[in-house]
């Protein structure tokens, strides 16, 4: 018989989170399960994201933690432009309806991500108690919005944290072709000139390492969002000329 995974531990609102240390290992049934319970206030999200987790679970669960390692990251000069994508973002940008927009429709965007069908899962982790925690959350500054506009409609975008010269990226959207990709672009260009290295994606998905995500050790991820964590957080405002900087010097250009 295997040996048990340790128990998950069950947090009271305000305990502490346990030792990184403790999640839940590659041989466990959930890889990277930390601790179980808590409140979904904006104090304990900020506490759990300055440390290294995350809260995810489906409806009728309590809150779950997570902090798995290895963790996805993308950094955002390795940011994969494929040819196509290079030439979407150019007309975009020439484009008088298109445009970007940052915060202007927050909760529209965390209710798109929370509705969208997802391949191979029958509902949503962006439950209603997420959708008001990350909308707290946006409200008092940490959480953003990255939308992109077309024709005065929102044709796509995502959300994230943002906490000093660290970015969370939680979920993205599309109701329009490469709407997301494009919301992405944006906000590894307000990365790129506010000279943050790294946008967290928790999870390895197919899509992120397409687009140049790749694996690193929790270790690693815990030192780069402590060296950076407690840094002044950039003005979340989107100028057209951070366009040029990936535009002119992203990587090469892949099929």
């Amino acid at each position: 018989m295997g040996k048990l995974p340790r128990p998950v531990p069950w947090l009271a609102t305000g305990d502490n989170f346990p030792p990184l240390d403790d999640a839940w290992g590659s041989h466990d049934p959930a890889p990277g399960l930390l601790a179980a319970g808590a409140a979904l206030d904006v104090t304990t999200l900020i506490q759990a994201y300055s440390r290294g987790i995350f809260p995810w679970y489906s409806l009728g669960q309590p809150p779950l933690w997570w902090s798995p390692d290895p963790r996805m990251v993308l950094q955002t000069r390795y940011f994969k432009l494929h040819r196509s994508l290079r030439k979407t973002l150019a007309h975009f940008r020439k484009q008088p309806r298109c445009e970007i927009r940052f915060d202007s429709a927050f909760e529209r965007v965390i209710h798109a991500c929370a509705s969208k069908p997802r391949a191979g899962q029958p509902g949503t982790w962006i439950v209603p108690d997420m959708v008001q925690a990350y909308t707290d959350l946006h409200k008092a500054g940490h959480a953003h919005s990255v939308e992109a506009w077309i024709d005065g409609e929102l044709a796509g975008g995502l959300y994230c944290v943002n906490l000093g010269l660290m970015v969370f990226g939680e979920s993205m959207f599309a109701y329009q072709t490469d709407a997301s990709k494009i919301a992405l672009a944006a906000l590894v260009a307000f990365c790129r000139a506010h000279h943050i290295a790294m946008i967290d994606c928790q999870q390895n998905t197919r899509h992120l390492a397409s687009l140049g995500a790749g694996e690193i050790s929790r270790a690693e991820f815990v030192s780069h969002l402590a060296g950076n964590v407690g840094k002044t957080a950039p003005l979340w405002q989107f100028k057209p000329v951070y366009w040029n900087q990936l535009l002119t010097t992203g990587m090469t250009d892949l099929p």
